[in-house]
């Protein structure tokens, strides 16, 4: 049975078909259109996961959209009633196109799926069905996760009405157990000091997380006594007196203004103590709401596993506090956490809980320790160190030999579900536009690349199938060397034209990441934060103490500088054999080389830009930027031996600034 799953009209629009529960293609309709964020109906995407399946839509079983939105549209009409008279130019401004299109929405996917198909309206073939909101992203948590038994936690803006739900998911079944709901949402308070930072909404969120390091959290007393109710078990209210989201154009007010003394940061202003200030105490302010839900959760169900979606669980900071306070034994992230993965979850939720097929476990949470825990019956070990074990409820589990180990061996396939390109596609194109390339077996090439990368060059390199998700995962990604304390300005200043405090992320071989960081456990999709190991730091000298905010930036923090956060932190990917083993190799052969098994990592792709899909996508902003190579699978192309590219800067504008 082939199930596609759909995404669209809000933002983040995406397409994943699952055949007979494996998930088989997912992907943004941004990588495709190179729109960022694209809210679109997601054609493009969609004719990629058909195609990566080898079928056409006529052959498709069931189609299913992430959301309701009728249930949506009411809750719209309601809190329009409850605030009249106030937002009436907003009331003005949303109502024509849910008139006009979002009120008909089935009509108009009907309408968008035929012209796909080349038929009628009446003559397409699969069944259309909906899946709630926090439905979506609890089946995209669950379903794919390691846990047989899970609670299931989703943070968001807002879906329908929900925008914190729990969930309990056991087997082939998600059970919903209570929510919180709009207008008061953790999502949208953390949204609201996104654009109070002058920062883009639904895109900037990060953006105020990698900033909170250089702040004090001043103002925390502040949103606790006059914005956010927040009881013991973690349940909340805001005051809506200080926001402006239910009935108004921005996200907040001039009550809000008042009381952080001053107005937004307008976008692309200069950055200031204050907003770095504002960005640290609503990230406390947010692992606090965090933490005691997820206390809540595991005292109400007492389950040892969590598993997280919604647009909230990309706070990778907050998810590595959760992993660090041992709350649960395991906890397991979706990748696309905000609306892309609810294309997943919806398809998920069909497989499992409507046409109440089983569920095989692939991990089940188990280590070592467990093991000497729970009455278990040893069946196979495996050549790799893993025991499959028989638990006591008759599941088969995969054991693994440690905790790094363990999470790969989930569901995602690391996350590597878009389209990946032949040689004889990337030969084409690289004849078309003449550029000069060697191509090297991986025996040759990767010895090479290591020395390159030890050079203190920057590689961009594109391999295999393009992530799912909103982070480069070694499938593009542009690379360097985590030793050189220049690496971090030089790749966001010459190659992302980005801000320059924003932190990159570091590769790791994953049973290593213990030697060089606070942590024994994998975080395959980069969606955990720990410290760097005391042992490598450079600790800073009393004069460089009394630096404030971005002055921190050029002092190397410890023997990985580039990937050592203000704070000592790093957001850390963990790189398995079993997911990306040409990746695994090219870290492992640097490792060889310079004694370090880690690489700088960042997405393929400059500021406002979608992460990059095809080798013209890739030589295009290889060519653009301050790149010195490129790798697309086993070419290698030297930037100093390409025709230059023709210097306009006017490229730039081609992307809306993120």
């Amino acid at each position: 049975m082939n199930i596609l799953g759909i995404s669209a009209y809000y933002h983040d629009s995406a397409a994943a078909l699952i055949r007979d529960g494996e998930i088989i293609a997912a992907a943004q309709e941004e990588r495709f259109s190179r729109k960022k964020h694209d809210a679109r109906f997601p054609k493009n995407a969609i004719a990629y996961c058909l195609k990566e399946a080898k079928i056409d839509l006529q052959e498709v079983d069931r189609i299913v959209f992430y959301d309701k939105p009728l249930v949506k549209f009411e809750r719209l009409l309601e809190t329009y009633l409850a605030y009249a008279p106030h937002g009436f130019r907003s009331f003005l401004t949303a109502m024509p196109i849910w008139l006009k299109e979002k009120l008909y929405l089935k009509t108009m996917l009907k309408r968008e799926l035929a012209e796909m198909a080349n038929c009628k309206t009446s003559k397409l073939k699969p069944s259309l069905l909906f899946t709630e909101h926090h439905q979506s992203h609890a089946a995209s948590a669950f379903f794919p996760s390691p846990f047989q038994k899970a609670a299931v936690l989703c943070l968001d803006g807002v879906g329908e009405w929900a925008t914190t739900s729990v969930w309990l998911g056991d087997g082939n079944q998600l059970t919903p157990q209570w929510e919180i709901d709009f207008p008061h949402s953790l999502g949208l308070l953390y949204s609201a000091f996104t654009y109070y930072t002058g920062f883009k909404v639904n895109s900037g969120e990060y953006k105020l997380m990698g900033l909170a390091p250089y702040g004090e959290p001043k103002y925390v007393d502040k949103i606790l006594n006059y914005l956010i109710d927040l009881k013991d078990d973690g349940t909340f209210r805001l005051n809506m007196d200080y926001f402006n989201y239910t009935v108004g154009l921005t996200m907040t007010n001039k009550k809000f203004d008042e009381l952080f003394e001053g107005p937004p940061r307008q976008g692309e202003g200069k950055l200031t103590q204050r907003e770095m200030d504002i960005a640290a105490s609503i990230q406390v302010v947010t692992e606090e709401v965090v933490l005691r839900l997820c206390r809540t959760v595991k005292k109400e169900l007492n389950v040892d596993y969590l598993c997280l979606a919604g647009g909230v669980a990309l706070n990778c900071v907050a998810n590595g506090r959760i992993l660090r306070e041992g709350i649960f034994k395991d906890i397991w992230i979706q990748p696309a956490a905000g609306d892309a993965g609810g294309a997943l979850g919806a398809a998920l939720a069909i497989w499992y809980q409507y046409c109440e097929e089983s569920r095989d476990v692939v991990g089940d949470g188990f280590t070592p320790n467990d093991l000497k825990e729970e009455r278990t019956e040893v069946l196979t070990t495996k050549g790799d160190g893993r025991t499959e074990v028989l638990t006591t409820n008759g599941v088969v589990a995969t054991a693994a030999k440690s905790v790094a180990h363990l999470t790969c061996h989930d569901k995602m396939r690391g996350s590597y579900l878009g389209p990946r390109f032949t040689d004889i596609e990337i030969l084409e194109y690289l004849d078309a536009v003449k550029a000069s390339y060697h191509r090297l077996d991986d025996a040759e090439l990767m010895p090479q690349l290591a020395e390159i990368l030890e050079q203190g060059n920057v590689i961009g390199w594109f391999q295999g199938r393009m992530e799912f998700g909103p982070r480069a995962l070694g499938g593009r990604s542009i690379v360097g060397d985590p030793r050189n304390a220049k690496m971090q300005s030089v790749m966001n200043l010459k190659i992302k034209y980005r801000e320059s405090f924003r932190p990159f992320a570091p590769s790791i071989l994953a049973e290593r990441v213990a030697d060089y960081f606070e942590m024994d456990h994998s975080s395959p999709y980069m969606l955990l934060v720990a410290p760097v190991k005391t042992s490598l730091r450079i600790p800073m000298t009393a004069e460089q103490e009394q630096l404030f905010g971005i002055e921190k930036l050029n002092i190397p923090r410890s023997e990985i500088p580039s990937v050592t956060h203000v704070d000592y932190s790093a957001r850390i990917q963990t790189v398995h054999k079993e997911t990306n083993p040409r990746y695994y190799d090219l870290i492992s052969h640097f490792e060889e080389r310079s004694g370090c098994p880690i690489l700088v990592n960042t997405s393929f792709n400059v500021r406002g830009e979608p992460i990059v899909c095809t080798p013209e996508d890739a030589y295009r902003c290889f060519m653009r930027t301050e790149m010195d190579y490129l790798v697309l699978e086993n070419f290698l192309i030297p930037k100093s031996e390409q025709i230059p590219w023709k210097q306009d800067d006017a490229w730039k504008n081609e992307f809306e600034l993120d």
